[in-house]
């Protein structure tokens, strides 16, 4: 696709953060949107937003972990809209714990979101995509589709999962020849709610030598250095050019190319820092008897 004007896009976890700012980015070059999240206000002020940009707009609640309700809703836009020309597969969560620290739930919970959300979402669009004889399939993976870290097994393995099944995508797109494409976004730190909801278990604190709340206050106050609404642009920017790998964030580019440049050495180079931070990092606090922080 050359433009987004007058054409039809769905974006799932539109509720807040990139889905937002894609939705309202969007509306603004005149795309008609489909919208869905599992929480029902955020998706309410995200639809409320786009419709005062002058495009028409369909919300709805989806649990993407749930493909029957995703590929209803595929249906519901089709009939609605007449046609879609775009899914942005963006609804994900962030979970944190060792290998050993986590149950086998956790790894379920986060891979039936982040890497099932997105095979049901391209899987349920895909066939409209290409009855509207052209289109485009954004997934969102992470950094961490492109680079490991201690402490972020299950994160890691689903974000890798988006990966590889887009790229597989975009190859059996390209031989089809038949007008959709699909690109597999990679956001650095992006400043949303993802670091903020994350699950972490206290097994992150004999890595980090902290305690949840404290590492997810430094990884906020650190790394989250993208706003949402420069995350959307330079997404949109590369499905404008159909790119096949989006990175977003000079942090994105600086680890993608040190996994490029040293695919093993890099690891051992994560493992130097982070064993060097975790010296240096505040210790957790304790609680008195009588309920007060002790130093």
């Amino acid at each position: 696709m050359k433009s987004f004007e007058n054409k039809v896009a769905a974006i799932t976890g539109a509720g807040s953060g990139i889905g937002r700012a894609l939705a309202c980015h969007l509306a603004r070059q005149g795309c008609h949107l489909a919208l869905s999240d599992i929480g029902i206000e955020g998706l309410r002020e995200t639809a409320e937003q786009a419709r005062k940009l002058g495009v028409s707009v369909s919300e709805q609640r989806v649990d993407v972990a749930d493909r029957a309700a995703v590929e209803a809703w595929a249906e519901q836009v089709v009939s609605e809209f007449g046609r879609v020309n775009a899914i942005f597969n963006n609804a994900g969560v962030a979970q944190g714990g060792t290998v050993e620290g986590n149950d086998h739930a956790d790894y379920e919970w986060i891979m039936n979101i982040n890497f099932w959300g997105v095979v049901n979402g391209t899987k349920a669009f895909l066939p409209y995509l290409k009855a509207a004889g052209q289109g485009h399939v954004i997934n969102l993976s992470s950094v961490f589709g492109l680079f490991s870290q201690p402490g972020m097994s299950a994160y890691n393995a689903s974000k890798f999962a988006v990966r590889g099944f887009t790229e597989s995508l975009r190859q059996e797109l390209d031989m089809a020849a038949c007008g959709v494409s699909a690109s597999c976004v990679h956001p650095g730190g992006i400043r949303t709610n993802i670091a903020r909801t994350a699950r972490m278990n206290d097994s992150l604190a004999r890595i980090t030598g902290q305690d949840t709340e404290q590492a997810r206050q430094q990884f906020n106050d650190q790394f989250l250095r993208t706003t949402a609404e420069k995350a959307a642009k330079v997404i949109i920017k590369g499905v404008l050019a159909n790119k096949r790998r989006i990175l977003i964030g000079t942090d994105a580019h600086a680890l993608d190319w040190m996994q490029r440049s040293m695919p093993a050495l890099y690891q051992r180079l994560v493992t130097f820092s982070m064993r060097l931070a975790t010296r240096l990092a505040p210790k957790p606090r304790t609680v008195n008897k009588v309920g007060e922080a002790a130093e």
